[in-house]
Order: structure tokens, then C-alpha cells, then sequence
């Protein structure tokens, strides 16, 4: 969209905005100095780390990283598109946005297609209260328990059985927008609606326009739902159906609950549940993978619990981990056989579902457990099957903690058992191909190195000591460093200690809220505290050699004097212990 507008034109706005007038008109803002803060507007949080600078023309937030220009928090807070928000603080100064012609004229097509289906939408609303055979649509609705007010919410409609209600209630220029998405056919000189006797789904942009429609039959027709072929404005893949109702419940999507039918989602926000929403096309393919990320990286993905539910996570697992990144996180919540999310729902009520959503399974586990179907790890045949299934699918995903964290797991579960011939922690058979995590023995494994430190202090706390005493932490480990610090200044001697601490201290919760929330897979006591102190014990060296070199600086040994031969000595030896 950028490239529709002159970057000069986008340059000037920044320029000309107040960031702290637009901002002030949406949260309430208070003046520190010459900048202004808040509580952040895109998590929750009780103590103000927003921070809002006019004269560098940016905000930041320091408690979840927000941060951008006047287009971005107008993109971010009112969930508008870039061209949205520029036109939104063109408005603001009296400007007018300088399109050229051609796109001009692609923008006035795409609203003119939009306007029409926009009209098809109220036809369709109308007809549900007003059609003599809208009846059948109410009764369907009634049944199935949907309220007034979701059916306003979600704008649901009704197209009667006659072959052209449609076409005859619109003029000439609607009709021709409506034949170009597909909404009317035309056939020996005669227009026919697409959509006849059947309970409508208008399928909203996340702007809240009508791109396109599904249609469940009230009748015997072979086709149980129909949509909208794809057009100009409807692309399946990039709609998700609910996310603009879910966004007008709540403006931070926290997480999403990704299911398969738009009465699922109607039924879910029934019950309280508001986050719902479905894919137009296939949820598991890529594309749409991509769109839901881009909403939310919380996803839960909800399958019926038969073998065709079961394909289709395996699938979205696939596709998945060819892109996830750190800071995702993805649940699995596969329900009992013969039951839906609208059916369940109803059945045992919003508050059980919740709690059903919240212990879905992560990613992680579901991995192993489906691709350890059928195997017995206690035999190293099984244990190599399990390493042919899974190495192929972790090789295809980006570099980040959570795929060494799968790496590591998949280790653990292929080692060989415990007493068993040839088990050896330095065992070339039991550590990974070149190129990948090492075993637990080495440092670089299933979490960044900050972490994993930070980590080994929450089971040791005492290691806070050797961490702080180390220069280089505070520029390589800041988590770390920050944490050993607290800890310290704290006198915390003990876990029990750290865990009340951070529990009922509100300075420690807010400072080290976030500290762990990257860790998928918590890796077992013991070897993390190996790893961070083989870490440390490494640094220590790299720090000692250098002041070893400063010592020599370019001088023969037989040139420094007997306290520097003897601190030489001594760094030789820390170092040579240190290594070992």
C-alpha cells in the first residue's frame, strides 16, 4: 500500500502530525518532562511504560516492545490499514492523499465492488425478518441456540428460494459489481442469484466491509455450505471469518481460537468466548497460516478429535514450523470424537470450554506425540524411526530458541536408555547431525544463551554471584545480568525465597514478568546448570586470556616483573581449570 502513496507525501505527515494530539485523543496521556506517558493501550499493565516522544515523533513501550510512528499506533490501535491511517491523519491536517490515476481508479473499483455486496448484505438481513419463508432461517437459528443479538453482531441473512430476489431488488450498476465477485450469475440473457434458500454469513474484512458470503443450505441440497468464488476483494485465504467481530470485542487479541465453521464461531461468542474464528478456505494451509499470525502469535487451533481432525493439525503442523519464530505460541485442542465446538459448547457451557482451550496442547508435545504414534522408544529401532520422522521437519524451520528446544527434546527422546551399552554422554551416536543444537554437555542448545542463564539462576539462585562477576554479562547476557543483580540486592539465598518473591513482591513481578515466556520446553535441572556453568566457565577463560595479553602486551616473558609473572601464573591456571 505504501507504494500507492508519494514517500514525500508520507514524510510530510510525519512531519506535521502531533504524535502526542493523536495519541491524546485515544488514551489518556501524562506529561513528563517534554514527553508524555501512559499505561500501554496494547497490553495489560498497572504501572505506566508507554512512553510517548513528539519531538522524535515515535512512542515505545518498555513493558511489550510497542513502538512506531502516528501510521503505525492508527494501524495498530483502530486497526486500520496503512492507506487507512495515512488518509485518517491526512484528514486530520486538511490534506488530501496524492494518488496517482491508475490507482485512483483501483481503489474507486474495489469500493464500488464492496458497495455492492455491502447492499447484498442488507438484502439478505431484511429478508430474515421480513421473507414469508424466512421462517425455516429463524427456526435453524433458534435451535441452534443463537441469540438476537448475535445474529446483529454477526449480521447473519437470509436468501429466499426464488431464483433472482436478488437481482430483481438492486439497480443496474449493483447488479454489474455483484456479476463481477460472483454473487449473480448470468445465463441465456438471464441473471440468477448465487445464493437461494439459505442461511447467509456475510464474511467481513478486518475493516468490516463485505467481501464475500457463505451460505448454509435449509434444504436437501447436495452442497451443505457454498461460498463466494474468489474475486477482486475476496482472496480465501487472506479472510478470516470472525476477526472482525473478535477485534470489536476486544481491541488486544491476545489470543485466537482458530475453528472450522462459521457457526462454531457464532456459537463460541454465545458463550463468551470472543476470540473465535475460521479460515474462509483451508486453516492449514500456508497463506492462511500467514494471516492468522499476522492477527495474533497465540494461536489454538481446534480440531474435531476423529482421524480427519487429527490430519488436519498434522498438517498445520507442517506448515507451521517452516515458520515460527520465538515468541509464538501454538496449542492444539482436538475434542472428543463426534463433537464440534458448537455442539460442545452448548452443551457444557462456555466456562468448561475456556478451561478446555487453556490446557490445549503446545505444539511441542503434539509434535512428538503424533510423529511417536506406534513406537516404543525403548527400542533404538523405534527411537530411529522417531529421528527419521521428526529431523526432516525441524531442519525446515528458522533458527530460534524453540527449534533448539524441539532439537533437544528430540535428542532426550532418542538417547539411548539409561545403563544401556554404549551410553555415554560423549557418544558420537547420540549427538546430533553437524550443524545442529548439541547434546546437553554443550552450551549452545535448547535456549539463547541470556535465557538459559536467567534460567539456571531461577534453580540457583547462589549462581548469581558468578554471573555478576563476570564483566561481559552485562552487554551479552542483559536478562541474565539484570536478574543476577536483583537477586543479589535481594539477599536471595534460596528457590523457595526467589518463587515468594517474585510472587507477592509488584516491583519484581512487573521487572520480570516477561523473563520466561519465550521457554516452550524447560529443559531438566541438572544439565542446565552444567551448561550455564561450562558458560561461564568459558567467559571467565575468554576474560582471563585477555588480561593475560594485556599483561604480555608485545613484552618477552623474561620482561615483567615478578608480581606480573606471578598473576600470569595465576590466570594460567584459573583458566586452565576453567577449560576443564
Amino acid at each position: 500500500m505504501a507504494g500507492m502513496i508519494p514517500q514525500t507525501f508520507i514524510e510530510t505527515l510525519r512531519d506535521r502530525v502531533d504524535l502526542a494530539e493523536i495519541i491524546g485523543q485515544r488514551i489518556p496521556l501524562k506529561k513528563s518532562g517534554g514527553n508524555y506517558k501512559a499505561c500501554c493501550p496494547f497490553h495489560d499493565e498497572r504501572t505506566p511504560s508507554f512512553n510517548v516522544r513528539p519531538d522524535k515523533g515515535f512512542y515505545h513501550c518498555f513493558g511489550c516492545g510497542a513502538h512506531g510512528d502516528a501510521i503505525a499506533f492508527l494501524q495498530e490501535y483502530e486497526n486500520q490499514s496503512f492507506t487507512e491511517a495515512v488518509e485518517a491523519l491526512a484528514a486530520h491536517l486538511g490534506l488530501e492523499v496524492p494518488y496517482d490515476q491508475a490507482t485512483r481508479e483501483t481503489m474507486k473499483r474495489s469500493q464500488s465492488l464492496t458497495g455492492a455486496l455491502e447492499e447484498a448484505t442488507r438484502f439478505y438481513r431484511n429478508a430474515l425478518r421480513e421473507h414469508p419463508w424466512s421462517s425455516l432461517a429463524r427456526d435453524y437459528l433458534a435451535n441452534r441456540g443463537v441469540s438476537e443479538d448475535m445474529i446483529e453482531r454477526f449480521a447473519l441473512g437470509f436468501a429466499p428460494p426464488e431464483g433472482d430476489a436478488l437481482a430483481k431488488r438492486v439497480n443496474g450498476e449493483t447488479r454489474s459489481a455483484l456479476l463481477t465477485v460472483k454473487a449473480l450469475n448470468e445465463r441465456n440473457g438471464q441473471v440468477r442469484d448465487l445464493f437461494r434458500n439459505r442461511l447467509m454469513f456475510p464474511i467481513r474484512n478486518t475493516r468490516g466491509r463485505t467481501v464475500a458470503f457463505g451460505g448454509r443450505t435449509l434444504g436437501d441440497d447436495k452442497a451443505k455450505y457454498i461460498n463466494s468464488p474468489e474475486s477482486e476483494v475476496y482472496h480465501k485465504s487472506r479472510e478470516i471469518y470472525g476477526l472482525y467481530e473478535a477485534r470489536q470485542a476486544s481491541r488486544q487479541l491476545d489470543s485466537l481460537l482458530v475453528v472450522e465453521g462459521y457457526m462454531d464461531v457464532i456459537a463460541l461468542a454465545q458463550m463468551g468466548i470472543n476470540n473465535a474464528v475460521a479460515a474462509s478456505g483451508t486453516a492449514t494451509n500456508e497463506e492462511s497460516l500467514q494471516t492468522l499470525l499476522r492477527a495474533s502469535h497465540h494461536l489454538i487451533f481446534c480440531f474435531d478429535g476423529d482421524t480427519a481432525g487429527h490430519r488436519a493439525a498434522d498438517r498445520a503442523m507442517e506448515n507451521l514450523l517452516g515458520m515460527l519464530e520465538d515468541g509464538m505460541h501454538i496449542q492444539f485442542l482436538m475434542l472428543p470424537e463426534g463433537e464440534d465446538p458448537d455442539s460442545l459448547v452448548r452443551t457444557e457451557g462456555g466456562e468448561a470450554f475456556t478451561r478446555r482451550m487453556e490446557a490445549a496442547t503446545p505444539l511441542s508435545r503434539m509434535l512428538f506425540e503424533r510423529q511417536g504414534e506406534g513406537l516404543d522408544l525403548s527400542q533404538a529401532e523405534h527411537r530411529g524411526e522417531l529421528r527419521s520422522r521428526v529431523e526432516p521437519m525441524l531442519r525446515r524451520m528458522p533458527r530460534s530458541a524453540i527449534r533448539d528446544a524441539l532439537w533437544e527434546e528430540l535428542q532426550r527422546l532418542t538417547r539411548r536408555p539409561p545403563g544401556g551399552r554404549g551410553d555415554r554422554r560423549g557418544n558420537s551416536s547420540d549427538q546430533p547431525h553437524h550443524g545442529q543444537p548439541q547434546h546437553a554437555s554443550q552450551p549452545a542448545m535448547a535456549l539463547d544463551r541470556d535465557t538459559l542463564l536467567a534460567l539456571a539462576l531461577y534453580y540457583e539462585p547462589p549462581l548469581a554471584t558468578e554471573v555478576t562477576a563476570v564483566p561481559q554479562a552485562a552487554s551479552h547476557y542483559p536478562c541474565a545480568q539484570s536478574f543476577a543483580q536483583w537477586i543479589l540486592e535481594s539477599g536471595i539465598e534460596t528457590r523457595s525465597t526467589l518463587l515468594a518473591e517474585m510472587a507477592f513482591s509488584a516491583p519484581a513481578r512487573e521487572r520480570f514478568a516477561g523473563l520466561f515466556n519465550r521457554i516452550e520446553h524447560f529443559p531438566e535441572h541438572e544439565p542446565l546448570l552444567a551448561d550455564a556453568r561450562h558458560m561461564l566457565g568459558r567467559a571467565r577463560s575468554r576474560q582471563q586470556a585477555r588480561q593475560a595479553s594485556e599483561i604480555l602486551a608485545g613484552r618477552k616473558p623474561s620482561e615483567l616483573t615478578e608480581d606480573e609473572r606471578q598473576e600470569l601464573q595465576r590466570l594460567r591456571e584459573n583458566r586452565l581449570r576453567d577449560t576443564h
